[in-house]
């Protein structure tokens, strides 16, 4: 890829995407797009999608590699940096009943949505990136899963999309909710539970519990945002089985040896960056108590770190975005946005129930 005869050639891909991307972040600070809490990286997939419809095809073809790279190295190290954004300080503060609301939304999500996508005939990739993204945090977790199920680029647009719809819905309805009187039989410590277990993007978990409690004299804004941190902790140990799940069942499908499978013998694929990012999530939480930081925010340099993050992982969205023309979306037909939408129900009334009552056992 970065041979001396390409060199040049791949740094024009990276640097193409480099500049959408610096794009996004000016966009996302416009009044409007930021009042939706629509982040960089939505708003950079939006303008691959964009470019993909547009002018792709008068993209040079030995650009491609640069913009491969950004979806798999810059996807990647974007992926274990994403822990500068965490500490195991986050875990303790809310204790149990999140920690445990959390653990059954995620495996509930994922295991329902394996089994709406069965009955719904969908395709297992898309089926395992759309669940993956609504149990644990959105955009983010969908790319944390691309490297793991490798699937096509547009089925994690697909994906993507999905959990963007679903997930700003929410954060206007939440609010709605509350403010209407539905969420009463909660404790405020369980309506930010609530939120930030079934909210899919930690924007839309941010924007929802503002919305509700503004100046967070009730603690709803903060105690839902460290539930949903805690969502996105589960990200690693979600990525690491399913990485062993796969490559158990990807072994009896025709053709396994013939791709890579060395006469039948497991070729199981470690998501090792799923490992950097525990690992980063306990250095920063190393960090935090060397430096008596009171939050993951005041721990020095976090901020450079997580806006460094933020742009390579709009990089890889962009990227992403780049490979997914309208046509893939007409082939791909309104399954996902059913399996997507089936999902919204469980989490919205799921969520509301297993909150209501199992939260006062703790």
């Amino acid at each position: 890829m970065f041979e001396k005869g390409t060199r040049g050639n791949t740094l024009h891909g990276i640097l193409l995407i480099a500049l959408f991307s610096f794009a996004a972040f000016y966009i996302a600070e416009v009044p409007f797009v930021k009042s939706l809490s629509l982040s960089p990286l939505i708003v950079g997939i939006i303008l691959g999608m964009l470019y993909a419809n547009s002018l792709r095809n008068r993209l040079p073809e030995t650009w491609v590699p640069g913009i491969k790279f950004c979806t798999k190295q810059v996807l990647r190290a974007g992926i274990v940096l994403y822990g500068f954004r965490l500490t195991l300080t986050q875990v303790a503060a809310v204790g149990l009943p999140a920690i445990t609301i959390d653990a059954i939304i995620v495996v509930g999500t994922i295991f329902l949505g394996y089994g709406l996508g069965k009955l719904l005939k969908m395709d297992n990739d898309t089926t395992i990136m759309t669940s993956t993204g609504s149990a644990i945090c959105g955009a983010a977790a969908v790319l944390g899963a691309e490297p793991v199920v490798k699937c096509e680029g547009h089925k994690t647009a697909i994906a993507v999309s999905t959990v963007v719809i679903f997930g700003t819905i929410s954060m206007f309805l939440y609010p709605i909710m509350y403010r209407a009187g539905l969420l009463d039989g909660l404790t405020d410590q369980q309506v930010a539970i609530y939120t930030g277990s079934t909210l899919h993007e930690v924007a839309h978990v941010a924007g929802a519990g503002n919305a509700m409690d503004p100046t967070d004299s009730l603690g709803i804004a903060g105690t839902a945002t460290i539930t949903k941190m805690i969502r996105v902790m589960m990200l690693a140990p979600v990525l690491i089985i399913m990485g062993l799940v796969l490559a158990r069942t990807r072994r009896n499908q025709p053709g396994y040896a013939a791709a890579g499978g060395e006469g039948g013998k497991r070729k199981i694929t470690i998501p090792w960056f799923a490992f950097g990012f525990l690992g980063i999530i306990c250095v920063n939480s190393l960090l935090q108590y060397l430096c008596g930081a009171e939050s993951v925010k005041d721990i020095p340099l976090n901020g450079a770190i997580e806006y460094i993050d933020t742009f390579m992982l709009t990089m890889a969205m962009t990227a992403l975005g780049t490979d997914t023309n309208i046509q893939k979306f007409k082939q791909a037909g309104a399954k996902p946005f059913y399996l997507a939408g089936l999902l919204y129900v469980w989490l919205v009334g799921g969520g509301y129930l297993l909150t209501k009552y199992l939260v006062p056992l703790f």
